[in-house]
């Protein structure tokens, strides 16, 4: 629990002035992550392997100063009388030491942990509902990120920038991200999908996009685990054989393709699933398909409602991309291992925004969606900031409190216009649209 992590970093005498980011992950996390991938520092350092891992998390919050100043202000370096300062190679240096997997191995410890807790108050008839979407970054323009994650290609041209390819699985009802998988542009969507399957837990309900329609993604999820469900739209060319059919509700037949089935022995020659028709109030049409049998239970609409928040995987990248990422157009890292290494401290550093909104939320009662990310964002930053001025263990249950208390303020303030509809976007033009006086009157 969070506040056990306060008291254990208190107990702690041995570890280092860590209180203002020890009360989100307790210091054992961190070291075991690193222990577990062998890169626990031997020498005495400045910059050792757990401060590092703390300053690649803090980056992500305070995205809008440079790596120094993060050291500075939070106060990461270990104290030396002679060095009052760290020079950048050192930073970078130790930033190389550390790589990228004791991030991953923290990131991947702290989702499972955080997405478990208080689960029992998200549920949807016993399930959980997670989102399955795929998004991208951009990353600093050098040879060796092009040659690694390759970039967006044009009928006439190439994309300015290289660009990375990644794919979340989402609570939705706390927008924490249970878990994530990236890596070179080229790469397909479905690859990135196929690795987080195993990683979808029991007694839960995906809702994907209907690019990931595929057998061997959506029966691995059913066929393995347990009480583990989906839902998804049909495609426009998708064929199927109708087994039952009652008021737009229908039992249906699919053929596994045989190329399909090559790829994967295990899959069987027909799977069958529920198709459910649904008509918005445009008229337009639209099927879902899912693995709820049983109507009685989870009734048509309710499925559909279910669906309807997947969209909220589109929130999180926003609160990500550009909240969290202040709108920048590249990641900051320049090298290959510092990329990877960054975007995990990332997908951290969100996860533990969201925590606290969650807790927040139980202790009032409302929906973790229902306070501002870009307020609650704010919040914490000035917190740990301050935390990390009055360097005592005494008063962290009280910043702790304070800090929720703040977060409870936001939900007593008028958001008048505030709507979560989706919009599509408009394509971008070559040319600038010219506006005529007459379209002004």
């Amino acid at each position: 629990m969070l506040d056990d992590a306060i008291h254990f970093m208190a107990e702690t005498q041995e570890a280092p002035n860590w209180e203002r980011l020890g009360q989100h992950l307790p210091y054992e996390w961190i070291e075991k992550a690193i222990n577990y991938t062998g890169k626990a520092s031997i020498r005495h350092r400045r910059l050792p392997a757990e401060q590092v891992v703390w300053l690649v998390v803090a980056l992500a919050p305070y995205r809008h100063q440079s790596i120094s100043e993060v050291i500075d202000d939070l106060d990461l370096a270990l104290p030396d009388v002679q060095a009052p300062f760290v020079s950048k190679s050192a930073v970078a240096q130790a930033r190389q030491r550390l790589g990228a997997a004791p991030l991953q191995a923290l990131f991947e410890l702290s989702a499972r942990a955080w997405c478990d807790q208080d689960n029992k108050h998200y549920q949807f008839k016993g399930l959980r509902l997670f989102a399955m979407d795929g998004t991208t970054l951009k990353t600093v323009d050098t040879p060796e990120h092009r040659q690694h994650f390759g970039a967006q290609r044009y009928a006439c041209a190439v994309s300015s920038y290289p660009q990375i390819r990644g794919v979340t699985l989402t609570d939705v009802s706390t927008h924490l991200i249970r878990s994530a998988a990236f890596g070179p542009y080229g790469t397909h969507e479905m690859q990135y999908a196929k690795e987080l399957v195993s990683s979808i837990p029991d007694d839960s309900l995906t809702a994907f996009d209907k690019g990931f329609l595929s057998a061997e993604i959506l029966c691995n999820l059913t066929g393995r685990g347990n009480n583990r469900h989906f839902i998804i739209p049909a495609k426009a060319n998708t064929k199927w054989e109708v087994l039952e059919e009652s008021a737009g509700d229908a039992l249906i037949q699919m053929r596994i393709s045989p190329q399909a089935r090559r790829k994967c022995p295990e899959l069987p020659e027909f799977w069958q699933v529920r198709a459910i028709t649904v008509i918005d109030p445009s008229a337009r049409k639209q099927i879902l398909l899912t693995s709820l049998f049983d109507r009685k239970r989870y009734k048509a609409v309710d499925i559909t409602a279910c669906y309807e928040r997947r969209w909220q995987i589109e929130t999180s990248y926003r609160e990500l991309k550009q909240t969290m990422l202040g709108k920048t157009l590249t990641l900051r890292s320049k090298t290959v291992e510092g990329v990877y290494q960054e975007i995990w401290g990332t997908l951290t550093a969100y996860n533990l925004i969201r925590l606290e909104m969650a807790k927040t939320a139980l202790a009032v009662k409302c929906e973790p969606t229902e306070i501002s990310f870009v307020r609650a964002f704010h919040v914490i930053q000035y917190e740990l900031h301050w935390a990390a001025v009055t360097r005592s263990y005494g008063k962290l249950p009280a910043l702790l409190q304070r800090l929720r208390q703040r977060l409870i303020a936001l939900l007593n303030e008028d958001r008048p216009g505030r709507h979560c509809d989706r919009v599509v976007k408009a394509l971008p033009q070559r040319y600038s649209v010219r506006v005529l006086k007459r379209d002004l009157n």
